[in-house]
């Protein structure tokens, strides 16, 4: 391009500096395993990354962060109204983030009870349709995620100037760690969100067990173990055996057998482990859909045509009572 006297001008384009706003679920000041999870995502879409740490313990949880080292920047926001996640708060935090940062193109979250609560939140305050619980990343705009209870998958693209994601924790390999990283620390203060939801009070249950969502090992009960007593008697102790964590059917725990946040499925958490033991569970698709992407599955059930079967490495039909007590006592002897 010539100027004035014919002198040659250079032209500069400005040009928008595409980031990635990666939300980080904590337990107090410990990151999520399907945390870590969704920063591999994340650097798949291939942007810079910016992490976003709340609650009161969120300055411990971003020492933690400087491992990473894809990230660009961690935004904390160390407000006690955090600590219990509540979709209506960290809506509005995320909203008013996006707001005031013009470059973030992607905003990805666990697909968690946190993850799915606020994600539909910040689509609608914005205007933006969230893609989620996607297992792959195709590329910036084109994701893979399970439809018909995973029966089928969609190849998903969006145009949307900000793109809305929730990750499969089990889909992807957690982030590489290493030394500590000089990061960029951020204070964010959380805008006013005029919720009217307040926390009132929790039961947790608490146990030394491996966590169900990111176990190596897992030992599932179904309603073949027809009472409470006898999933306790039956599935601790082979779990114990295993160092496993313990799951459950739809039907276990709408038996009463065991408390709903060990339900694996569709409707429950969905897990990827090295070994999956299904001990009388017939395999309903929404199942199914929660464990069939496991490594190994051994399936133990008296009715041979059980749907179980048809994606079991292992299948062992016989009377339950009888197998499992067997099965713990020699892999302990084993040991």
């Amino acid at each position: 391009m010539l100027g004035i006297n014919g002198k040659r001008l250079a032209v500069v384009a400005l040009r928008r500096l595409n980031s990635t706003l990666a939300f980080i679920e904590t337990s107090g000041s410990t990151i999520t395993p399907a945390s870590f999870a969704t920063l591999t995502a994340a650097k798949q879409i291939g942007n810079p990354i910016t992490a976003l740490v709340v609650g009161s313990k969120a300055a411990e949880a971003a020492t933690s962060l400087k491992q990473v080292s894809a990230l660009s920047k961690i935004l904390v926001t160390a407000d006690g109204r955090f600590d219990h996640l509540l979709p209506e708060d960290l809506s509005a935090l995320v909203v008013d983030i996006v707001q005031k940062d013009s470059d973030i193109t992607h905003v990805l979250t666990p697909a968690s009870a946190v993850g799915k609560n606020f994600l539909p939140r910040v689509g609608a305050l914005l205007d933006l349709q969230p893609i989620s619980d996607i297992t792959k990343v195709e590329s910036k705009d084109t994701f893979v995620r399970p439809i018909y209870a995973g029966n089928a998958l969609a190849t998903v693209k969006s145009k949307d100037k900000v793109i809305l994601v929730s990750i499969r924790g089990s889909s992807f390999a957690p982030v590489e760690l290493s030394d500590a990283q000089e990061v960029e620390v951020v204070s964010v203060k959380a805008p006013e969100a005029g919720n009217k939801a307040e926390f009132v009070s929790e039961e947790l249950i608490t146990s030394e067990r491996p966590d169900l969502g990111s176990a190596a090992r897992v030992v599932s009960g179904g309603r073949g173990l027809k009472s409470k007593e006898q999933f306790a008697e039956l599935i601790e102790p082979l779990a114990s055996s295993l160092n496993a964590a313990i799951g459950a059917s739809r039907a276990a725990v709408d038996s009463g057998f065991c408390d709903n946040s060990l339900q694996v499925g569709q409707t429950g958490k969905v897990v990827a482990p090295e070994l999956y033991v299904a001990v009388g569970i017939s395999g309903a698709i929404q199942h199914l859909a929660g464990m069939k992407d496991s490594k190994t599955i051994v399936a133990i059930n008296k009715d041979e045509e059980a749907p179980i079967f048809s994606v079991a490495d292992v299948g062992l039909v016989g009377d339950l009572f009888e197998v499992v007590p067997e099965l713990t006592k020699k892999i302990e002897d084993s040991k």
